[in-house]
């Protein structure tokens, strides 16, 4: 009885830690974004006094969509703070200290994920923001019929302000 204990235990424990990563990072599963791209702003910001400036780039590179293309949320420390659709960007403001990045498509055209394979399509990331420094992270899908990959990585700044200069900027709100 005591090794069914310890063995459902040490599952728990496991489970706990391969959720907590998500839960620091993302934001409730059930909230969902409308992004619309403003093409008028091609130039990048100065951080605030005292704080980070992060941008987060969606770089899904040429596509014919039709409809509006991949949306993806951007979750920071927890919350939602906002959402890219097709080639975009936008940026936020931080404090320095440590900060949990997350970005999850939320495209109609996605399968649902089945148990198994519950948050697959979830990048993650963390990095420890200083005061009057710029940060740059880009999100990327790559597939085929049967293959959906999805990351979220730090990008060079020269590559950074290339796409900020041809991308539009994201304006995204949550759905009512």
């Amino acid at each position: 009885m005591k090794a069914v204990f310890i063995l459902m235990l040490l599952t728990l424990s496991a489970f706990a830690q391969q959720e907590a990563p998500v839960a620091a990072a993302c934001g409730p599963k059930d909230v969902k974004f409308e992004a619309k791209l403003d093409d008028s702003q091609h130039t990048l910001a100065q951080p605030e006094s005292g704080k980070a400036l992060v941008y987060f780039i969606q770089d899904i590179g040429v596509v014919n969509c039709i409809g509006s293309c991949m949306t993806t949320r951007i979750g920071l420390d927890g919350a939602w703070v906002g959402a890219n659709q097709h080639n975009s960007y936008f940026s936020v403001s931080v404090e320095p200290g440590e900060h949990h990045v997350c970005a999850s498509p939320q495209s109609r055209l996605l399968p649902k994920p089945s148990a198994k394979y519950a948050g697959v399509l979830v990048a993650l990331r963390h990095f420890t923001a200083e005061a009057g420094k710029v940060y740059y992270f880009r999100m990327r899908s790559f597939g085929a019929p049967n293959q959906e990959i999805f990351d979220l990585d730090p990008v060079d700044a020269d590559q950074a302000k290339y796409l900020v200069a041809y991308y539009p900027l994201s304006v995204s709100r949550p759905k009512p």
